[in-house]
């Protein structure tokens, strides 16, 4: 499966996941042209290179009519209702672009159809969040010009690279937001900001000691859309890693790191049934065991535990699907003197299995082969050598080797 990993250790920005992303990209200056020449009002990109940390990685530069989005911290523009007194004087020289404007911009443009999908349901999220965070129906939310097509072209150049790089799947880590206060147009307000905060709920999210706002309501809308789960690194065969670099400067490295690379399929969640037992005979506790194996259970095994009073025991371990838990804990509570049962959940991870005739001439000989994870192992069955050994009047030993040669 051909799985996208982004870790979000110092958050997530727009421009940081594009730039994460176009390191991905088998062509890097091309895409770069075709944003360039999508028509974006006013709207120019460059791939700069940046250096954090001693990393290297590509930083992208947003221009609008020749001027570069300037935010008060970490964020990414701000927003306006109809009702709040503008005062053009003073702060600001532009016009305002509603909802409405952005999806027109979005629909106009020389993209596939999903990608405009995608792009309109990354800032459907975005203008929920300004909506919600500023009690204004979402028709009623503007954004200001320079920082609406910046946020644009980093959606539209996002969901363009994931429609290129054509990924199974895309998992991100937990998402560090930052800690402290955020400045910005309407006042100091609370890292996350409340339309980050309002975005990532069901996200898992945390804060850490580097003060200011590392993840954006771009960058978060873009997780929220995109990512199918918010987890550790999968175990996966890497084909290649890009660094996404953001504006500021920090202890840590400000970036997205994103890798894309093979993951194998993971097996179903198991259960593992633990119990002690220091008052039944051997004989007793392999009557269970076999019981076990016979009603369906993965693998049944004793450990040997030291338990209380100085007393050695067995841990009984029952390994089964959680669908036949329920049969499990019932088979161990009756058949054993347990007072009680521990339940683990795991993830299991294996190779895939098949089996295969060989003919030899001591007769077929079935072949055990393994593979995944960049391994592949092949085994005789042993109740077949057990067999040949008898016949022979050799070594299991002996005639292993004699048959080694047939199966290369």
């Amino acid at each position: 499966m051909r799985t996208l990993y982004l870790e979000c250790n110092m958050g997530a920005a727009g421009d940081m996941l594009m730039g994460a992303l176009l390191e991905l990209h088998p062509s890097a200056d091309n895409f770069i042209e075709k944003m360039n020449q999508l028509g974006l009002p006013g709207v120019k990109l460059e791939k700069e290179s940046s250096v954090k940390c001693g990393i290297q990685g590509t930083h992208i530069k947003v221009t609008v009519d020749g001027k570069e989005e300037q935010s008060l911290d970490a964020h990414h523009g701000h927003m306006h209702d109809n009702e709040h007194s503008h005062n053009h004087a003073h702060a600001h020289h532009h016009h305002h672009t509603s909802l409405y404007d952005v999806s027109h911009i979005i629909h106009n443009l020389d993209i596939p159809q999903r990608v405009k999908e995608n792009a309109l349901c990354v800032y459907q999220l975005i203008a929920a969040a300004e909506s919600n965070a500023h009690g204004k129906p979402m028709e009623e939310i503007h954004f200001h010009e320079v920082g609406t097509m910046d946020a644009v072209a980093d959606v539209v150049g996002v969901c363009l690279l994931i429609n290129d790089l054509k990924v199974d799947r895309i998992v991100a880590s937990p998402v560090h937001v930052g800690s402290g206060n955020v400045k910005c147009a309407h006042g100091i307000l609370p890292v996350p900001a409340p339309a980050t905060a309002y975005i990532l709920r069901g996200v898992p999210i945390y804060g850490g000691e580097v003060k200011g706002e590392l993840c954006t309501p771009t960058g978060a809308a873009l997780l929220k859309h995109f990512v199918d789960d918010f987890s550790g690194m999968p175990v996966m065969q890497i084909e290649k890693v890009g660094y996404g670099m953001g504006n500021k400067e920090f202890e840590i490295a400000n970036c997205v790191r994103a890798m894309i690379g093979i993951t194998e399929k993971q097996m179903d969640e198991i259960v593992e049934l633990c119990c002690n037992l220091d008052d039944m005979t051997a004989e007793k506790i392999g009557f269970v065991m076999e019981l076990m194996i016979e009603q369906g259970a993965l693998d049944v095994y004793t450990t040997s535990v030291g338990m209380k009073k100085n007393r050695p025991g067995i841990m009984l371990t029952c390994m089964c699907k959680k669908a036949d838990k329920s049969k499990f804990l019932h088979i161990l509570l009756k058949h054993t003197t347990t007072l009680g049962i521990r339940e683990y959940i795991c993830n299991r991870y294996g190779l895939d299995r098949s089996i295969r005739v060989l003919q030899t001439k001591y007769g077929e000989v079935h072949i055990k082969t393994s593979t995944g994870y960049g391994v592949k192992r092949e085994k005789m069955e042993y109740s077949d050598l057990e067999r040949i050994a008898k016949e022979q009047s050799k070594s299991i030993e002996e005639i292993e080797i004699e048959l080694k040669n047939d199966i290369m």
